[in-house]
């Protein structure tokens, strides 16, 4: 019996869950729209302005012709190859010899060659940024800790180049809350530190706690390698770039815990606290690196010493899938309560467990029940959280936990943006509809793509 075969076996018959759950209403769906008044950089300003960016860090001590490592990461990040670009154009213009290192720990399988395919699905290739890509994953040890002595590594390819300049962006981190959290500093630490140095950092944090860890080895390093900066980015709610600043070493902790701040103001979340059954139709460590953003679903089961958000409370979380670019990486499926059997036959397990080994996040990839069909999983969700009118039920479906600007929403979720300033209503509810089982309507999309149909 082959992989896929096995798995089919797994997912429930929809027959058996409507026939287990009796009848169940469903309820209607609508369309939603958060109002949002953002700001972003034009597009075609982007390369230029990251250029800028770069070009404003201290580059005195770095000789002529001399070697930057710049390193790039493996999450979703708007206009990530103009970024990269732009700074290496900078850079060649100043007489220097860039190259970009993958900074992603343990991502792409903690392989060489699946670190540059996880950077070539971001656009960033050798043709398109026109430089060198080092992907390699040796590191050095370049000191220990003073208390714990905890081994600090760092990518050998940058550690021997003449300065180093990470370039990622800066938002609340889904494993721990501190004044730092996923940015420059953690790039650092993890990222740079291939999947030894991750598995270092999250072996010790399980007493040390990532958000003491990350400042002090960020010190360490600091002081350690050819560090002269950073190329740090803020994205808006709608995921558009709206900030690219250079940060220098010994500003990285103060400005970061500056643009964290800033970048929880923005963070895009649900806009609702209490939800009785969210629908997502995709996860991946391009959407987050837990696979759905436990900031936005307030569940973080899987950290050990570390609290869970406070809000929403959703009783039920139903997944139905996962983005290419992630390639099988299922990191934070344990969250939901069911699961699509198409995401079940889109895990790449040996790939998952490298990453919850590397993050001491075993628990995160534990396999919910699979369900045949989109019918069936939405009926077992409702009818597991006691009786509720279909009138009265409040459900929602979003693309994501990064794409939240316009969301499916049931009758009384809708009847509530009717009184919100922060809300409109975009379309009725309707009925759901299905094609054989699975919902009928596209993913919700977001303002200024074409506007999919208003039925459900």
């Amino acid at each position: 019996m082959n992989a896929n075969s096995s798995r089919s076996s797994l997912a429930v018959p929809e027959e058996a869950i409507l026939e287990s759950c009796g009848e169940t209403p469903l309820p209607k769906l609508g369309l939603i729209e958060q109002v949002w008044e953002t700001n972003s950089i034009p597009e075609n300003e982007i390369s230029y302005r990251a250029g800028e960016a770069f070009g404003s860090l201290q580059l005195e001590d770095v000789p002529d012709g001399g070697e930057i490592a710049l390193g790039v990461g493996s999450r979703g990040i708007a206009n990530l190859s103009r970024i990269v670009t732009g700074v290496v154009a900078e850079a060649k213009d100043c007489g220097y010899e860039p190259f970009v290192f993958p900074a992603m720990g343990s991502h792409g399988g903690a392989t060489a060659d699946g670190q540059r395919e996880m950077l070539a699905e971001l656009g960033v290739t050798e043709d398109v940024i026109g430089c060198e890509i080092r992907s390699d994953m040796d590191v050095i040890e370049v000191g220990r800790t003073a208390d714990r002595d905890v081994p600090v590594v760092a990518d050998a390819n940058a550690v021997a180049a003449d300065a180093i300049v990470p370039i990622n962006r800066i938002k609340p981190h889904t494993d721990f809350d501190g004044t730092v959290e996923s940015g420059l500093s953690k790039m650092l630490v993890i990222g740079m530190g291939k999947q030894r140095g991750a598995k270092i950092a999250h072996d010790w944090a399980v007493d040390w706690s990532l958000r003491k860890m990350i400042p002090e080895i960020t010190d360490q390093l600091l002081n350690a390698v050819p560090v002269v900066g950073g190329v740090a980015i803020l994205e808006n709610q709608r995921d558009e770039t709206a900030l690219l600043e250079s940060v220098p070493p010994e500003e990285f902790l103060d400005r970061e815990a500056e643009l964290l701040e800033r970048a929880y103001d923005v963070m895009p979340t649900l806009p609702f606290d209490d939800i009785d059954v969210l629908i997502l139709d995709r996860q991946g460590k391009d959407i987050s690196g837990q696979g759905m953003d436990t900031n936005v679903i307030g569940r973080r089961p899987f950290a050990i010493q570390e609290p869970e958000p406070e809000m929403p409370d959703i009783k039920r979380i139903y997944t139905r899938g996962v983005t290419d670019v992630t390639h099988g990486n299922a990191m934070g499926i344990g969250s939901a309560d069911f699961i699509h059997h198409d995401l079940l036959a889109s895990v790449d397990m040996p790939t998952t467990l490298i990453n919850a080994l590397t993050a001491s996040t075993t628990r995160g990839v534990r396999l919910p029940p699979a369900v045949e069909t989109d019918r069936a999983g939405l009926v077992a969700a409702l009818s597991t959280i006691g009786i509720i009118s279909p009138e009265e039920v409040r459900v929602l479906r979003a693309a994501d936990t990064m794409h939240l600007q316009r969301l499916y929403a049931s009758t009384a979720l809708i009847e509530e943006a009717r009184e919100r300033d922060d809300l409109r209503v975009v379309a009725e509810p309707v009925p759901i509809a299905f094609d054989s089982g699975d919902f009928a309507t596209p993913t919700p999309n977001v303002v200024g793509e074409a506007d999919e149909s208003t039925s459900n």
